[in-house]
This record gives C-alpha cells, structure tokens and sequence, in this order.
C-alpha cells in the first residue's frame, strides 16, 4: 500500500510560503531589495529540491541494517546499530534513519506510539547508533526507514528500503535479591535397594543435587573427596521444579496492572536463571494459563524469557486446584494483585513459595518500590495510549495480603507515577 510522505517540511513550507508572500508584496510595491531576497530564498529551495530528490533516487536500492542489541531489555541504555547507510551524499545533505511503530506494554491490546530517529556522522565513521529504550516489557512493531535531509531543514525525502521489525522487550532486572535454591530440593528417584546390591554400585565424584545418603564417607575422607554411589542399572535422578506463573486479570488493564505484571515476569526471570546457575541439570516445568513450557537447557530458557515478554493478561478461569499441582514435590507460585482466584489457589495447593507482585501499602518504605513514571515514556519518545490515563492509578486492584501458605511468600511493591 502506497503512502504520501511529503517531501517539504514544516520549515521548509514556512520559508516557501513568507518567500511567496515577501515576493508578492515587493513586487506590488516594486521594493528590488525584497524581491531579490524573495527570489534568493525560492532559488536555494529549487535547487535543494531538485539536488534531494536526484540523490534520493539514487539510494532507492540502498538496504540499510537495523540490529537491534540481543536481548532487548527494558530500562537500559543499550543501542541499535544502523549500518550500511555511511554512503557517498549529495552536498548539504545528511542520511537520517527513522524507526516508527507501537510499542504493547506487557502484550497489552493498546499500544502506544513510538519515534526514534538518528543520522549519519557529520564525517563518515561506518555505523550509527539509535537510542531506542524501552519503559517496560512488551512487544513493539515497528518500520525503519530512511530519510534524505538537507541540512537547513527545508526538505525530507524518502528513500532506502524500509525494514520490518517484531521486538520482544524483556522485563528490566528485579531489584531484590535472588531466591536461594538449596541444591538437594527438587524430585528424587525413591527406588528402593537392598543390602545385597551394594556391591552393583559403582563410584563418582559429588556433583550438587545428589542425596546426601549416596555418599560414601569412607571413601571421601580417603583421598579427601566427595565420592557418591551410583547404581550403574538405574539412570540418575533428575530434580524437577514446578513453576505456575498465574498471569490472570482484567483484560483492559491499567498502567498499574500491566506495570505489576512486568514485576512479576521479572521476578520469575531471576528465579529460572537462579536455578540453572545453581544445578543445571534441573528440569523445569513451567505453566501459564493458556501454556507450559519444559525447560532443560540454557537455550530453551532463553527461548521462554524471550517468549515470555508477549505473554499478556488471562481472564480468570475455572480450574482445577486438585490437579494444579499433583506430581509436584515443591510448587512455586508467581502472580499479581490482579488474580482474584489467587487466596482459592493457595488454600488449596501445598506452595513452597509464592511471589506476588501488589501495589505499595502506606506502611511501605519507599527503598522497596519499583517505580514506573509516565512521564518517562513522553522522555523515551512513547506517546501513552489514552487507555491509561484516566486509570493510572486502579483502585480495584486486590492489595490485601494472601492467606496463609504452606510456604515462604515474598512481596514485590509496584507503583505509577506521573
């Protein structure tokens, strides 16, 4: 689909428009100086015209390169590289790539607009570099173009091929302090052994995760060295941890709402990465309200981190509490003040630990609130969706602490602010 993108800025119409009116009036009053001056403003703009549009033809084919940092992570100053576009310009003009789109806060349905724009050294240098950093979480679409542009500011012509990206923006890092995560938790293999297969054992050496009875002391304290016992026709044990990420609530959320939700991506975030920096052969299973994931390995991790940036709001459902977490020796439980089937859920399952993400209470101190200011996406170059301002702040949500759990549960607090 073909879009008009006018050529003349609004300074260079301005200029065109007092230069037609100062030549208008000169002539009338036969005033050479004006007319002269009138006719030299009109005369740059047709040659800057005519020189942009020759050049911008020229680059027509040119494909510039968008690589946006990998991951792509909220609330950091890292850049994307532009390149391809330190190439030979007509005289007065410089090569501007512009990136356009809307930017989904936490997979929200409104998005909100977004511009970014950089250009070309003054002289040369390979690569630019365009800030483009994110409030929050989210998804953004978006189209990178160029634009051909004098350097009075007169005109602006399109040119380049236009690049299409899809960004998952990953939640910035949580503030508090990783979850210690004991290396013998975690499901175990109970088959039972008799006396008379000890000698079917053989030995390795201790690596966290195995049972603390496998150990054999004697040979430890020999050469000073844990050493386990193995049996060699039973596979070892894999520790397994459940992980029920709750993302239940309104489906029209507010700023608040989506900036709880954020919280508690982030905080699950650290959490996969604490276990698989303590025990790497942990197997995780992690399930939403529409979805599970198996996560095994490093690569399978990233994978879910980067799909779980677009994971939104679920409206509440029926489920069934019974068989939420059946199999599951320690159940670990990520949510917000935004589910209101969370204090049914906890009643009814064994928890080890619950995360939950809530607005500040009065008694709050202000160190432990993660803030989200509005003001900080008209700084970023995002115009807030009118969805949120009349909501900003969403005295629906539920901020009253859960009910008792068979478990440890930790509260992260989350405000907006203009």
């Amino acid at each position: 689909m073909l879009r008009f993108r006018p050529v003349l800025t609004f300074t260079g119409f301005v200029a065109v428009v007092l230069a037609l009116v100062m030549l208008v009036k000169s002539l009338a009053a036969r005033n050479a100086y004006e007319i002269v001056l009138a006719v030299a403003v009109l005369g740059v703009c047709l040659v800057l015209c005519i020189i942009g549009a020759w050049g911008a033809s020229k680059l027509a084919i040119l494909e510039p390169g968008w690589k946006p940092p990998a991951p792509v992570t909220a609330g950091t100053a890292e850049e994307s590289l532009i390149t391809g576009i330190d190439v030979p310009l007509p005289w007065f003009f410089r090569l501007h790539f512009v990136v356009k789109g809307h930017f989904f806060p936490a997979a929200s349905p409104y998005g909100c607009p977004v511009r970014a724009e950089t250009s070309t050294p003054p002289r040369g240098g390979g690569a630019a570099r365009l800030n483009l950093s994110f409030p929050m979480s989210g998804v953004f679409h978006g189209e990178g173009f160029c634009r051909l542009r004098d350097i009075f500011g007169f005109f602006s012509f399109p040119c380049a091929l236009p690049q299409r990206r899809t960004l998952m923006v990953r939640s910035a890092p949580c503030l508090k302090k990783p979850l210690l995560i004991e290396a013998y938790s975690g499901a175990e293999d109970r088959r039972n052994k008799t006396s008379s297969n000890e000698e079917r054992y053989y030995m390795r050496e201790y690596t966290p995760g195995d049972r603390f009875r496998d150990i054999n002391w004697k040979s430890s304290d020999r050469i000073n060295t844990l050493i386990t016992r193995i049996s060699p026709d039973n596979q070892e044990k894999i520790s397994r941890i459940e992980v029920y990420f709750r993302n239940y609530g309104p489906s029209e959320a507010s700023l608040e709402a989506l900036w709880l939700l954020d919280r508690a991506k982030a905080r699950l975030a650290q959490f996969l990465r604490a276990v698989r920096e303590e025990q790497a052969s942990y197997l995780i299973h992690v399930r939403a309200a529409e979805a599970s994931w198996e996560i095994e390995d490093e690569d399978e991790l990233d994978a879910f981190l980067e799909e779980l940036a677009g994971i939104p709001f679920s409206p509440h459902q029926n489920e069934d509490t019974a068989g939420a977490s059946a199999g599951a020796s320690e159940l670990y439980v990520f949510s917000t003040a935004c589910d209101a089937g969370l204090p049914t859920f906890l009643l009814a399952c064994q928890t080890r630990f619950v995360f939950l993400a809530r607005p500040a209470a009065a008694e709050t101190s202000v160190e432990e609130i993660e803030k989200l200011r509005v003001r900080d996406f008209a700084a970023r170059g995002f115009i807030p969706s009118p969805h949120w301002l009349p909501r900003i702040k969403d005295r629906s949500i539920w901020i009253l602490t859960p009910p008792h759990v068979h478990g440890r549960i930790e509260i992260d607090y989350a405000e907006v602010r203009l």
